[in-house]
């Protein structure tokens, strides 16, 4: 259908639009912006007064539990999640059951997303063979099957070697390695950040130097390889400042943050709570301002739902054995835009709405190479209608994830998406 969305505010941090404008779609793809094109005739008009109308939201970190976890989420249910959080594009980690080391289980996921016909699914391929560390899996396959990049999820490579090999190799063929850095060993088995209250709670620690330590080794082998690396959820003020240095330095690098670590610190874990046990754990205030800054300077370069959806049976224990992880892809807007107004509030950024949009479309597009989160003529209609003061309470019931744990529970955010296209099909309308 073609479609005509009026009296919206676009905006597309891609081409620096901000303007009260009209939208047009045709044959699944962006026509144009302001003038309706030559011999253009709308199938449908939405009219979008008082609304965003924004490229539809990148995911960077968005687990869908396919194949191996159906109990924890199924596709349906996470695409339906992506569709009311206004996400179209999403990147999912390699730590399925079995583990994406294989071109033929990466086709199946592809092609289960493709009968869905909802959000546009990017699988990262493991960087080795089951995720164990040892040998590397064969990257040019797994590329020509669908993944985008490689990476080793939660755990992390051992031997130092094996991380180098993988290195060469992504550089001699353009690939990216996806890290979440962090310390084969120090940390191991925390579950908090170390600090004053991990040690008052009696709950073990994963200090900053499980993440600093592993950035000074990723950036050496970066140094060695010349390799291109996307950091993941960085989450320490001492790790962003080593980040800051290497970009400065001319490192091929660039960094996400989880939605979650832009609000939230340690003190949040309250009497034990379950929904704010995370990987990597909430840290410090001074921590939560380093990211909230590095976010505002482009030190940090996206940001991501960190979308984990845990079964009931796994939150419903002691904090120290619940298994980490929240729900996200409803909430990365809203978060997203609270930080905005924080900013904007603060007079740090006039244009802050602009900024965090940017931070959640075009910048993971880039990142992730793929042609998304812009509203250029001719680019896929993936677009997201939101009204920016529509206010709306977390509750269990207007989760449609399957996983509905989350550290935000009972909270009352601002944003509320109000339609979702997917390549110019109405895929959600509230």
């Amino acid at each position: 259908m073609n479609y005509h969305i009026k009296n919206g505010r676009v905006i597309d941090p891609a081409n620096g639009i901000d303007a009260v404008q009209d939208l047009f779609i045709a044959d699944g793809k962006i026509a144009a912006l302001g003038m309706a094109p030559d011999g253009f005739s709308a199938d449908q008009t939405i009219d979008a007064s008082g609304l965003v109308v924004a490229p539809g939201l990148v995911d960077l970190s968005a687990r869908l539990r396919e194949p191996g976890y159906e109990y924890k989420a199924t596709l349906e249910s996470e695409m339906q999640a992506a569709m009311q959080g206004g996400v179209t594009t999403l990147v999912c980690p390699p730590d399925t059951d079995p583990v994406l080391d294989e071109p033929g289980l990466v086709e199946m996921l592809k092609h289960r997303a493709r009968i869905l016909d909802q959000a546009n699914v990017h699988p990262l391929g493991a960087l080795t063979m089951g995720l164990k560390g040892q040998a590397l899996t064969e990257m040019a396959e797994l590329t020509e099957a669908g993944c985008i990049g490689f990476s080793q999820a939660e755990v992390p490579v051992l031997d130092t070697t094996v991380l180098l090999r993988a290195m060469q190799y992504a550089k001699t063929f353009g690939y990216t390695v996806w890290l979440r850095p962090q310390d084969a060993h120090i940390g191991r088995g925390g579950v908090a950040h170390s600090g004053p209250l991990a040690s008052r709670l009696g709950l073990s620690g994963v200090p900053v130097m499980s993440e600093t330590i592993a950035l000074h080794t990723i950036f050496e082998l970066m140094r060695a390889t010349g390799a291109r690396v996307h950091l993941c959820r960085m989450s320490s003020a001492a790790g962003l400042a080593l980040v800051a240095s290497a970009k400065k330095e001319g490192l091929n690098v660039t960094c996400d943050v989880g939605v979650h670590h832009l609000h939230m610190t340690d003190a949040d874990i309250g009497f034990f709570d379950p929904n704010a046990r995370f990987n990597p754990p909430l840290r410090s205030q001074r921590d939560r301002d380093a990211i909230r800054a590095a976010l505002l300077d482009g030190t940090v370069d996206a940001v991501c739902s960190d979308h984990t959806p845990v079964d009931e049976d796994e939150k419903l224990l002691p904090f120290a054995e619940a298994t980490p992880g929240a729900t996200g892809l409803e909430l990365l807007l809203a978060l997203t835009l609270k930080w905005a107004q924080d900013q904007d509030r603060g007079g740090n950024s006039p244009d802050a709405l602009a900024q965090a949009l940017a931070k959640v479309t075009s910048e993971p597009a880039r990142i992730a190479g793929l042609p998304a989160g812009t509203l250029s003529v001719g680019a896929a209609a993936d677009v997201v209608l939101f009204d920016p003061d529509a206010g709306w309470k977390v509750e269990r019931k207007a989760l449609a994830s399957q996983g509905k744990h989350t550290p935000f529970l009972g909270f009352e955010l601002a944003g509320q998406v109000r339609t979702t296209l997917v390549r110019g099909r109405v895929a959600f309308q509230r």
